[in-house]
């Protein structure tokens, strides 16, 4: 689970100024902790299915800020997923 001290480390990380809390960038690297937790957690509980469908929604949030960010500036795309080491 997402403790508000991870959180605010990841917000610190990814900020671009420092009043930001919603970029892009702090959105995807939240999502992929998020999806991380998640991954570990079905490795366990295989029949979660609930958990499942939240971890698909998460998934295709992420790629959806992904395109985002692509279309928008295509070096900030790569600066983030070189960041968390991202396949793409």
């Amino acid at each position: 689970m997402l403790t508000k001290d991870s959180k605010q480390q990841i917000i610190n990380d990814f900020k671009i100024n420092d009043t930001d809390t919603g970029s892009p960038e702090v959105q995807i690297a939240i999502l992929t902790n998020r999806i991380a937790e998640l991954t570990e957690h079905l490795k366990t509980h295989s029949k979660d299915h609930a958990s499942r469908r939240g971890l698909l929604k998460m998934v295709s949030t992420r790629a959806s800020l992904l395109k985002y960010v692509s279309n928008k500036d295509v070096d900030r795309y790569r600066a983030i997923i070189s960041r968390l080491g991202l396949r793409k």
